[in-house]
């Protein structure tokens, strides 16, 4: 069986608007939120710049972590964030070639 990997991530609009998702393609899942091609929610409200990811084998362990991701506070994810990423900084800011 080949590796398996599968990414919880945050993402956030400018004024910090937060997404929480699990994905098994994380360069894929950022380009769908940046194009507007999921549509819904993070198009409404441009949340396209990733601040936080983790990265697990299990897809267990990533369903689990993801469900308790979104049942925190805003105040506990922010904390998570800023842990890591205290500037808010786009993780995936080259990835793409700018428009």
């Amino acid at each position: 069986m080949p590796d398996q990997r599968f990414f919880v991530y945050i993402m956030a609009s400018q004024s910090r608007v937060l997404y929480v998702g699990l994905t098994r393609n994380l360069l894929r899942r950022v380009y769908q939120h940046r194009s507007g091609a999921l549509g819904g929610f993070t198009s409404r409200y441009r949340v396209t710049r990733l601040v936080y990811f983790e990265e697990t084998s299990s897809v267990r362990v990533a369903i689990t972590r993801e469900r308790q991701l979104k049942s925190w506070s805003r105040r506990k994810k922010v904390a998570l964030i800023e842990s890591v990423n205290a500037g808010w900084l786009d993780l995936a800011a080259d990835w793409f070639p700018r428009v």
